[in-house]
């Protein structure tokens, strides 16, 4: 059994591994961690390997209590991968973005997947069908869209993401709803065309927190998977045991 770990800013996603079978998953608060790791060992004590990615929440200590418990892998961009990495800066390519393209991988075999991942940022990943990741681009989420209207002009208020009933904003708040929520969605829908336009037989895939509510809007097909970057991670933790 494999446990894989995301690590956000401030919520952290855990799954656990039956081969390809997640049998176990949640979302905590970072803060509960270190009560929730030992949880999961105390009750799946075939765990032998886990993947960690984190975007630099988790402390040194907290790490190393895992490792107390098994063997693990940090992500990292000198984690071995399964595809050729052509971004110009390897470096700096994020740890989530390094497993989505894992996942995509594995997912389409010898096709074009262009992975969107609707979190805090959207990000746009390409693997072509030669196995080459590309790079892709980065925008401002939903969350980060309404925070940046309010937080960045003197009046407008700061709202939560909702349903519109028309693109028509006819008060101040349904007009930063409209934007907000038009905005992103032509901008993904307009993304993947410029991807359909260049890569013949393009699958679309969107995960991350947004997944659902941005889903349902989109006007292209795409596959919805709100568990895609945890299964690249496992696919990276099961290569790296090689």
């Amino acid at each position: 059994m494999n446990l894989i770990i995301d690590a956000g800013n401030t919520l952290v996603k855990m799954a656990v591994f039956k081969g390809r079978d997640i049998v176990y998953d949640q979302k905590i608060p970072l803060k509960d961690f270190a009560k929730n790791v030992r949880s999961i060992f105390s009750e799946f004590r075939s765990i032998q390997y886990a993947m960690l990615s984190t975007v630099g929440a988790l402390s040194q200590a907290e790490i190393d209590m895992v490792s107390v418990f098994c063997g693990v892998h940090v992500l990292s961009h000198a984690t071995k991968i399964p595809f050729k990495n052509s971004y110009a800066t390897p470096q700096t390519l994020g740890v989530d973005r390094i497993a989505l393209a894992a996942a995509a991988f594995y997912y389409n075999p010898n096709g074009n997947t262009l992975v969107i991942d609707a979190g805090s940022c959207v990000t746009y990943d390409l693997i072509n069908d030669y196995g080459e990741y590309l790079g892709g681009a980065i925008s401002p989420g939903v969350a980060m869209r309404y925070k940046a209207l309010h937080t960045q002009t003197a009046k407008l208020p700061f709202l939560e993401q909702e349903e519109i009933a028309d693109f028509i904003g006819n008060t101040t708040e349904t007009s930063i709803h409209s934007g907000v929520v038009n905005g992103i969605c032509n901008e993904i829908d307009g993304v993947i065309s410029q991807y359909q336009s260049r890569f013949t037989d393009l699958t679309v895939i969107l995960t991350g927190g947004d997944e659902q509510f941005l889903s349902k809007r989109l006007k292209n097909t795409i596959f919805a998977h709100s568990n895609f970057l945890l299964l690249g991670l496992n696919h990276l933790l099961e290569y790296n045991k090689r």
